[in-house]
């Protein structure tokens, strides 16, 4: 076994794990939110997210404003379980933003198929909208992905990931919205 498939292996091992102690805390799965988040800007809201004082949202604001599961992942730091989120296998061309403040984060362009059940990216849109810090939970050290405008738990970063970067972030359909881009057809000259 490579030592790629290996490292997958153990991640869902452990995001398992995981989610065996926290498992009441999570709510549907598979499916994105079909609610609107109130007040939350998005890719198409008139509401500037430059000009929202992130910090300043309580976390009972931002239980008001997620799903359950969101905020578990986004908020508390959670894991959901592998192949359980939307986005996964998604396969669509388009843009992936932060569930919270909807900063574009990652494109598909960069995603791939990675065997772990987790959306798995190998390069972010920007590296100033993420940010990574050591994650030291279940004994072993890992390297975070934060969303670097409100801080939202997005997933992790591993160094097994495919050229050009080498890099895996392995993500949460939950912290994520996805806005697909609709292709413009080729017209027949």
């Amino acid at each position: 076994m490579n030592e790629t498939r290996k490292l997958g292996l153990i991640c869902v091992v452990v995001g398992t794990l995981m989610l065996a102690f926290n498992w009441q805390h999570l709510g549907p799965v598979g499916t994105p939110p079909t609610e609107t988040v109130p007040d939350l800007p998005t890719p198409e809201s008139e509401n500037d997210p430059a000009e929202v004082d992130w910090a300043a949202i309580t976390e009972s604001e931002w239980q008001e404003r997620l799903t359950e599961e969101q905020y578990y992942v986004a908020r508390r730091k959670g894991t959901e379980r592998s192949f359980s989120g939307a986005y996964w296998d998604n396969k669509l061309p388009g843009k992936y933003h932060c569930v919270c403040c909807a900063l574009p984060l990652f494109d598909a362009e960069t995603k791939f198929v990675s065997g772990t059940g987790w959306p798995s990216f190998w390069d972010p849109i920007s590296g100033e909208n993420v940010v990574t810090e050591q994650d030291r939970k279940l004994f072993v050290l890992r390297t975070e992905v934060l969303c670097n405008r409100c801080g939202a738990h997005l997933g992790h970063v591993f160094e097994d990931g495919p050229p050009p970067t080498g890099l895996r972030y392995c993500l949460n359909s939950a912290a994520l919205n996805f806005q697909e881009e609709k292709r413009q057809a080729k017209q027949k000259q």
